[in-house]
């Protein structure tokens, strides 16, 4: 894999390099629910083994009719498809025009996907010295110069910056003036509290917003994810997609996922506790400074001359795994990414660092 395509979450790869079982390594490179499975998703995909004599269910209906309550939409408002990846690949077909600007630092798979329907990428990268902040005179004018999609991610990845809802709406006005299509991947918004822009987004033609069910619901394997789009563009993202795309345990896990409520309380609940003690305790090094997260990640940037791929190979000794965020457009290698994990993780992964720093 190249560095351009390097990700979290290569932890069964690593465990067979290192000939360990991948229960060995604590993983921070991925940001996964740290509490697992539900209940009721384990059960759903247990009553749904004997569905697999069967093809899926090409229409995902039960999963998009769930989807669609759950965000107060009509069901044609949704498609459903084989994780959000999936339908950032389809994404570039069936756009108009040919040149697209990217918030940057943001996920690496916007560009690799553009790039291979011959688009013409530019950024507008984003400063840590000003915490990621995004200057929208900046933006209205890097839209004026011929720009026809605009990707933004919200919460960013993996700044962890959150946009709330009327900047949102501010910058998907921008973009139907500039006649730029606006590209809204939520990927991480079941962290935060609801601070989506769906209802005005899916009202009209010039955007969608882009969701996966893997990370909050801790099942990354199955691949599961979907847009929220005004019904023309997710007829047309389901015409750019084979069928059996989704397969019938992703989409009863799926469903079932969605109806316990329990689980997402008890999910953000426990992240952001989570979060705010691992950041305070992270702020107590003099050498790293972890920028503030809405999501279930925190970014942190080493000084004094020390490098990420330097810390994640003496974190890996101690078999913890970080993601080194140099291959982010916009970063260097001074900066890593650490997914919010279980108590005892978060304090592994902190003993480990004192042991490295003191």
């Amino acid at each position: 894999m190249s560095l351009s395509h390097e990700h979290g979450g290569t932890i069964l790869s690593l465990a067979r390099q290192l000939g360990v079982a991948p229960g060995d390594i604590t993983d921070f490179s991925a940001s996964i629910n740290p509490l697992g499975l539900s209940g009721m998703v384990r059960d759903a995909i247990g009553n749904a083994l004997d569905s697999l004599v069967h093809y899926p269910d090409t229409s995902c209906s039960e999963l998009k009719e769930a989807l669609a309550a759950a965000h107060g939409l009509n069901k044609a408002h949704i498609a459903v498809a084989n994780g959000s990846t999936e339908l950032i690949y389809r994404l570039p077909a069936m756009l108009p025009g040919r040149r697209a600007l990217i918030v940057s630092p943001s996920f690496s798979e916007y560009s690799h996907a553009l790039e291979q329907h011959r688009w013409e990428v530019r950024h507008l990268i984003l400063s840590a010295r000003n915490h990621f902040s995004l200057d929208l005179e900046l933006l209205e004018a890097s839209l004026a110069h011929s720009c026809d999609a605009l990707y933004l991610c919200n919460p960013g990845n993996p700044s962890g910056i959150l946009y709330p809802p009327e900047t949102i709406e501010r910058i998907y006005r921008l973009c139907r003036t500039s006649g730029t299509f606006l590209v809204l991947d939520e990927a991480f918004m079941d962290f935060c509290e609801e601070a989506s822009a769906k209802a005005i987004i899916t009202a009209e033609r010039h955007g969608l917003i882009l969701r996966s069910m893997t990370k909050f619901f801790g099942f990354p394997g199955l691949r599961l994810g979907y847009a929220m789009a005004h019904p023309a563009l997710t007829e047309q993202l389901g015409q750019h997609g084979g069928p059996w795309s989704v397969n019938t345990l992703a989409q009863a896990a799926g469903t079932a996922a969605l109806r316990d409520k329990e689980y997402r309380r008890r999910t953000l609940e426990y992240v952001k506790q989570e979060r705010s003690l691992l950041c305070d305790r992270l702020s107590r090094f003099p050498l790293l400074t972890a920028y503030p997260s809405a999501a279930n990640f925190l970014l942190v940037e080493l000084s004094g001359g020390l490098k990420a791929d330097g810390l994640k190979e003496r974190l890996l000794s101690q078999r913890i795994l970080i993601r080194n965020c140099a291959t982010f457009t916009g970063l260097d290698n001074r900066f890593f990414r650490i997914a919010v994990r279980t108590a005892e993780e978060n304090q592994r992964l902190l003993a480990g660092l004192e042991e490295i720093f003191s």
